[in-house]
């Protein structure tokens, strides 16, 4: 298929509608057969359960060209399990997890024309949605909810290449112990928003949010996971119960334990140890590491080793192996690629 006429080494990483997106209803206790349309408009009542009480939640994902010219994604059976995990506890309807592997499969084949072509940089960035969509008007879940999925070509999320960024401790707390900081609902990452833009304000690009219970130990920033590289390289990233578990980071410990060869730990992080670390970074699906240089701690800079000017030397090796992979440059493990046919 020709390609959209689009200055793809140029785009930003913002919203570009593209030709179809996949919508299927919940109703009467069973969702429909779905299918695909070209209306992006989503018409709901006024007193839906999305808009009354945030009965939402999303998932986040890319498809790409790899090297030997086939468009792909990215294990994307984990992004239904973590959205089946995720409407389980806002008491939604789960949508089946295979329904949820093919809407994305039909939904990137109906938008072949807007994925990026190889070594643009740019990918197609996938955003599986659901929400509450009849009336409700008592605190109560939902009867009807609109599963979507829409597509939108991004470009890369370093332009200019990779610079490590500043964060600072936030005094918010992002998620309570048993609250839902370990699913991707729409509610924390509207309550992520004052503090980021807070943060932005007082000049540091992100947060790092520690444990709510006893303010001492790492868990995320609003919206990507942390991974450390000690001294000894040794890759150790934060483990709580109510942080998401990411599937950049779940695939970033593999690629370390058996493409790198190193050891590594899922373990709980204090504060008070990061200050012995030699490498930091943010971990998610949009940059797939985020290179950290200096943590601000209420005036006490934290500055790691790696510096301010590049990635770290095992972080850039984490980072070009798990790209390498999702680009068909390095084999992949089984079952991570799923080829759009």
């Amino acid at each position: 298929m020709e390609k959209k006429n689009i200055d793809w080494s140029n785009i930003g990483f913002g919203y570009i509608p593209t030709d179809k997106r996949f919508v299927s209803n919940y109703k009467n206790g069973a969702w429909d057969e779905g299918t695909l349309t070209s209306d992006a408009t989503v018409t709901i009542s006024e007193c839906a359960g999305v808009l009354q009480y945030a009965q939402t939640c999303f998932e986040g994902m890319k498809a790409y060209t790899t090297e030997d010219g086939h468009i792909v994604t990215f294990r994307p059976d984990l992004n239904a399990a973590r959205m089946a995990s995720s409407c389980k506890r806002l008491e939604m309807p789960v949508f089946p997890e295979d329904r949820f592997v093919q809407a994305i499969v039909d939904t990137v084949k109906a938008n072949e024309a807007y994925v990026p072509p190889y070594g643009s940089g740019a990918t197609l960035y996938i955003r599986p949605y659901m929400f509450g969509s009849d009336a409700v008007i008592g605190v109560k879940p939902a009867n009807e909810y609109q599963f979507r999925v829409f597509t939108t070509p991004v470009g890369p999320y370093f332009k200019g290449g990779v610079k490590p960024i500043t964060i600072r401790v936030c005094d918010y707390d992002r998620a309570a112990p048993h609250g839902t900081g370990h699913i991707k609902a729409g509610l924390n990452y509207a309550m992520s928003l004052y503090a980021i833009m807070d943060a932005h304000r007082q000049g540091y690009d992100e947060n790092m949010y520690l444990d709510a219970a006893t303010r001492t130990k790492v868990e995320e920033t609003g919206g990507a996971n942390f991974l450390f590289v000690t001294k000894d390289n040794k890759v150790v990233t934060p483990k709580s119960n109510s942080i998401l578990p990411s599937i950049t980071r779940r695939s970033l410990l593999v690629v370390a334990k058996d493409y790198l060869g190193l050891d590594v730990e899922e373990r709980e992080v204090y504060f008070d140890e990061v200050k012995d670390f030699a490498e930091c970074g943010l971990c998610g699906t949009a940059a797939v590491i985020s290179p950290v240089g200096k943590i601000v701690d209420h005036g006490k800079e934290i500055c790691f080793p790696s510096g301010m000017t590049e990635m770290g030397p095992i972080t850039k090796k984490l980072y070009e192996t798990l790209t390498g992979i999702q680009m068909g440059r390095i084999e992949a493990p089984k079952g991570w690629i799923k080829v759009i046919e």
